[in-house]
């Protein structure tokens, strides 16, 4: 049997308890059920995040500049008025943060200490004890949910969308511990993260899939960017899944990348050198990998015997590997890191189908564009979160009515181990034609021997919008067509469009 539950008409659903969700929901006038498969420390890529939350936050700065350089680094197809939504709301939404009480790092003076990170034209970063921003806010926020009287808690991992017979989103199908459940609600906000997880190497959650992306796709939503999938180039080499992160504010304090010589290459690939676009030094990085040269990042004189203090995360990853950042080079590689792409949403975070939002990491506002500017992820979670929150206190949205749903199929471990394998090779720093079409044939043949799951789902968007644009554009390289086109728009697309189209699994019981 399905278990269902029927949220009053006046909840909000919200699937994912990360940065985005709780911010929206703390921001919600209204009653809201936050859905997560984890707690939040656990789950959650937010409480990963180590360099910190960018804004116009210094003397000089402002938010036109903080616009300009993410529509620098974001190759052309950045909403412009997106843009400028994120970067003039920011500094009030980073306030808002510290009045909740984040602790955020200070100057002599009280102010923000501010750090750089690449493609900054200047310091604009906060963050918490060096590399502890993400931690430090998701705990400060997750603390505020807990004393909330309008939010409440479910462990359970969403499915599928629910849907009426008008298309309308009604909620979710759910795995629980004791089984399947319906959660029916009138407004659906979708927070779950990204794709990470469908890499062989990232430093994302285990978790972060796609399913997001998937439910929403298999909906009938339009999808937006999906072949943008950004690779930070500095996830720390010692062979574990998820990879721990090297932050980048390293590298704005300083740290130089080297080769297993010691040999500084980045000056003779940018003019930022260190600093250069996410994507330039990922692809450096991983070039210098494959050749045997090796890729190192040397904090030795830029932080040195400061590395416990300044920057904990990093040197107790370090450590636990037997590399003692304050005496020796770090070995690094790029790993999956972030998805610009994800579901198509509209300045107040509503999606193409009637009942569902999305924010964070599986929406794709426009924001960043092919490359996301370095910790611009945090802003668009607060900025974008408070927005639908604001739209949902003033909506009256209908009852449910009765609502049906597919119940994708369930990928095995050998099943993802090989999807996770495929994507790194063939979908990963460089692209092929010939790569590609070989990703989507083993997605189809996993396909044919499980059934399409969300993973599945997910990957085949990234697939099949990646093989159609033939460019190199920001995070997006095709080493066949390495340059970039004169023009370029986003891609939008729906699952129907792609063809052969996915099967599902048969329906289970509870799903018309």
């Amino acid at each position: 049997m399905t278990e269902t539950l029927r949220l009053p008409r006046d909840h909000v659903l919200i699937v994912g308890g990360g940065l985005a969700g709780l911010f929206a929901a703390l921001n919600l006038s209204r009653p809201a059920l936050v859905l997560a498969s984890r707690p939040p420390q656990e789950g959650a890529a937010s409480a990963w995040a180590q360099g910190g939350i960018a804004a116009a936050l210094g003397a000089g700065d402002s938010p036109e500049r903080h616009a300009a350089d993410t529509l620098a680094v974001g190759g052309g197809i950045n909403d412009a008025a997106i843009v400028r939504i994120l970067t003039e709301e920011g500094p009030g939404r980073v306030a808002e943060l510290a009045a909740m009480g984040v602790p955020f790092d200070r100057d002599a003076d009280g102010g923000f200490a501010l750090s750089r990170e690449a493609g900054h034209s200047m310091a604009r970063v906060a963050r918490v004890s060096g590399d502890l921003a993400g931690k430090s806010i998701m705990e400060t926020l997750v603390a505020h949910a807990v004393a909330s009287e309008r939010i409440s808690r479910m462990e359970a991992r969403a499915l599928s969308l629910l849907q009426d017979g008008a298309g309308r989103v009604c909620g979710v199908l759910a795995a629980g511990e004791k089984g399947l459940i319906r959660i029916e609600a009138s407004e659906t906000l979708l927070a779950a993260g990204g794709v990470g997880g469908l890499y062989a190497v990232t430093t994302n959650p285990p978790s972060a899939r796609g399913d997001a992306l998937a439910m929403a796709a298999r909906a009938g939503a339009v999808i937006a960017d999906p072949e943008f999938v950004q690779f930070h180039p500095t996830a720390i080499d010692i062979g574990r899944d998820p990879a721990p992160l090297a932050t980048e504010a390293l590298r704005g304090e300083g740290a130089t990348l080297t080769d297993r010589k010691g040999r500084r290459f980045m000056a003779q690939i940018h003019a930022d050198a260190e600093l250069a676009p996410r994507d330039i030094v990922a692809r450096a990085i991983h070039r210098q990998v494959v050749s045997g040269a090796g890729a190192f990042l040397d904090a030795r004189s830029a932080v040195g015997a400061a590395f416990p203090e300044h920057f904990p995360t990093v040197f107790a990853a370090c450590m636990s590997a037997g590399v003692d950042p304050r005496t020796q080079p770090i070995p690094i590689a790029p790993a999956a890191h972030y998805h610009m792409g994800g579901i198509s949403v509209d300045a107040d975070g509503a999606a193409s189908l009637a009942g569902l939002s999305a924010c964070g990491e599986c929406a794709s506002t426009g924001a960043h564009g092919a490359n996301r500017l370095a910790s611009n992820s945090l802003l668009e979670a607060v900025v974008f979160g408070g927005r639908i929150a604001a739209r949902l206190n003033d909506t009256l949205s209908p009852p449910v009515r009765r609502s049906d749903c597919e119940t994708p199929a369930r990928l095995g471990a050998d099943g993802l181990a090989r999807l996770r394998g495929a994507m790194a090779r063939h979908a990963g720093v460089e692209r092929t034609r010939d790569g590609l079409r070989k990703l989507m044939a083993d997605i189809d043949d996993l396909s044919g021997r499980q059934g399409e799951g969300n993973a599945l789902t997910a990957a085949r968007l990234i697939g099949a919008a990646a093989l159609a644009r033939e460019e190199s554009r920001g995070a997006h390289f095709r080493a066949d067509f390495p340059a970039a086109a004169p023009a370029a728009d986003r891609t939008r697309l729906r699952l129907a469009d792609l063809a052969p189209e996915p099967a599902c699994a048969p329906a289970l019981e509870g799903c018309a």
